[in-house]
């Protein structure tokens, strides 16, 4: 049996899946293995499956072992392994170590890294798996590698002759389910004469 994946926050005696068998007589159902952690209990007459407790995603896949029985005759018995995956949820959205960044850069320089943007997020696997973009500046003067958050000029600037201030606002996206998150930082950029 592989019964549709839970939710980390799914809640106890909730339905997980119900073991059927054919034979004469009606059986008993019992969880005989694979259960360490005491996650599920199983309806000894009716072979419904509940959890019993809260989930710990880093504990699945758990897979256990439901025996069916003779009620008159231990002897006579079938096995059948249930596999049940829990899913991550997304809980945490990106955090930057500042929301807020100044940082200055020359008049006269080429293309060049400005800063290296790095979020954080607690979730794991893709909940934690990070993506970078602008959200809101000059999109022609600034450019933002998406895999690593590393901002960049595209061109030269003139303090003379253009603003001496930008401001780039970046968001960190995580690939999570069932929705992504996303947190933001803004960069102010100085040109200095």
């Amino acid at each position: 049996y592989q019964p549709a994946p839970l939710s980390e926050k799914t809640l106890p005696d909730t339905f997980v899946v119900q073991i059927s068998v054919l034979y004469k007589f009606p059986v008993t159902f019992s969880i005989v293995s694979g259960d360490g952690k005491g996650y599920f209990n199983i309806d000894s007459s009716t072979g419904i499956i509940r959890t019993r407790k809260n989930l710990k995603p880093e504990d699945f896949p758990v897979i256990f072992n439901v025996r069916a029985t003779d009620p008159s005759n231990a002897s006579v018995f079938n096995e059948v392994s249930v596999n049940v995956e829990v899913i991550d949820e997304n809980d945490f959205p990106p955090v930057f170590p500042s929301s807020l960044l100044e940082e200055r850069l020359e008049e006269n320089l080429l293309a060049t890294q400005i800063v290296h943007l790095k979020a954080q997020d607690r979730d794991t696997g893709r909940n934690g798996f990070l993506t970078y973009g602008i959200l809101s500046g000059d999109r022609l003067k600034f450019r933002l590698d998406e895999a690593t958050g590393i901002l960049y000029s595209t061109a030269s600037f003139d303090y003379e002759e253009e603003p001496t201030e930008y401001q780039v606002v970046i968001y960190a996206e995580d690939d999570g389910i069932p929705e992504k998150k996303r947190g933001y930082c803004t960069v102010v950029i100085k040109i200095i004469d």
